[in-house]
């Protein structure tokens, strides 16, 4: 299972079948993301991701120059967090003061592929003595400039999403029966819609509430920000997903003895583009979901030919696919004012019977309570009960 372990990575050798290197990185280094374009957007979810949570890296600054001037915290969540947006790496090395130790690719577009002017950026990360970390379905190990680059530099580039031989990958076995604990995917109606960060403020607010919570990635960011536990499902041989992601949960569960697992989504169970969410379900068999939903979109955010579903017909899909239900609802406030998002949580909440917060605007005691009033019995673990 992959853990992080301290000390210097080992270079990644092309075409190696090796893990993900992200998990044998030092915490602590510093970074600066890379997100020309798209820091704040759905194809930034990397570096947005980065900006609220990272586990592993000191990230000094985000380079976008559509966006340069403003504080990245500001520009996401209405709160500064100190991390500059800024126009070049030239000016987030002068920002450092000494050239950062890492370069992360913050893109996330639905092709996963770098295009001319993003590989002179990476290279030039690289020719300063930046090592690269590189959540894209592009891996730059397979490339011959980068190999190259990265030796000359004497620093390491790293495929986040490269799975391992397949002869160290899982098929589904049935030992999720052995996980004992209640299992919480959370899911939603569409890619970049904030999966990612519910799960993990949901993980933060149950610690906090001395509740022992567990989160399980499915997806390159959460590998990147520092998640013990996960795989990038979206690289692997469709036959291997739900055994990677019952992996996962079972070394999850053994590894830490938690009350809770929270399992990261993605895509969405109803999108025509995406399996994900249908081996997320089968390999982790959550005993609860919560449905993350954007009521704005009117559309899917990568594929304007599609329209959105509801929350109600997405929860209908999920609870009819897999022996589960869904326990609440979040809701990403995107291009909402207050009161468009209070009225937005108040339907919902009439509409569905069901607990329904936005986790970014709300008290993080209104996720707990959520999973609360599913699994009661967890509140024998309350440091403070309510």
């Amino acid at each position: 299972m992959p853990s992080l372990v301290s000390g210097t990575a080992r270079p990644v050798v092309s075409g190696s079948t090796a893990p993900a290197e992200p998990f044998a990185l030092p915490t602590g280094s510093t970074a600066v993301v890379y997100c020309e374009g798209q820091f704040g957007e759905q194809d930034g979810k990397t570096a947005n991701g980065l900006v609220r949570h990272s586990e592993r890296y000191e990230i000094l600054s985000v380079v976008d120059s559509v966006r340069s001037g403003v504080d990245a915290g500001r520009l996401l969540d209405g709160v500064a967090n100190g991390i500059p947006v800024l126009a070049s790496l030239d000016e987030a090395v002068a920002h450092a003061g000494r050239v950062p130790d890492y370069l992360i690719c913050g893109l996330a577009p639905a092709d996963g592929l770098l295009s001319d002017d993003q590989r002179i950026v990476l290279l030039d990360g690289i020719a300063r003595g930046m090592h690269v970390i590189n959540g894209l379905h592009e891996f730059l190990n397979d490339d011959a400039e980068f190999v190259a680059a990265a030796a000359t530099a004497g620093v390491t580039v790293t495929d986040v999403r490269r799975p391992r031989a397949k002869r160290d990958l899982h098929l589904f076995s049935g030992r999720i029966a052995d996980v004992t604990c209640p299992r919480i995917a959370v899911l939603g109606t569409d890619g970049a819609i904030g999966k990612r960060t519910t799960a993990t403020l949901l993980v933060q607010a149950l610690n906090a509430r001395g509740i022992k919570a567990v989160m399980v990635g499915t997806g390159q960011t959460t590998l990147i920000q520092g998640g013990r536990y996960g795989v990038a499902l979206d690289a692997l041989v469709p036959q291997f997903c739900s055994g990677e992601v019952e992996h996962q949960v079972v070394a999850a569960f053994e590894g830490e003895d938690p009350d809770v697992i929270v399992v990261e989504g993605q895509g969405a169970l109803s999108h025509p583009a995406y399996l994900t969410s249908a081996h997320i379900l089968r390999g982790s068999r959550p005993a609860g979901v919560i449905v993350q939903h954007a009521p704005k979109r009117v559309v899917l955010g990568d594929f304007p030919m599609v329209p959105m579903p509801t929350a109600a017909s997405e929860i209908a899909l999920i609870e009819a696919f897999a022996d589960t239900r869904v326990i609440g609802v979040t809701i990403n406030h995107e291009e909402m004012t207050g009161d468009e998002l209070a009225d937005a949580i108040e339907e919902h909440r009439t509409q569905l019977g069901l607990p329904v917060t936005d986790p970014l605007t709300r008290p993080a005691a209104e996720l707990v309570d959520m999973v609360l009033a599913a699994f009661p019995a967890l509140a024998a673990a309350l440091s403070d009960p309510v």
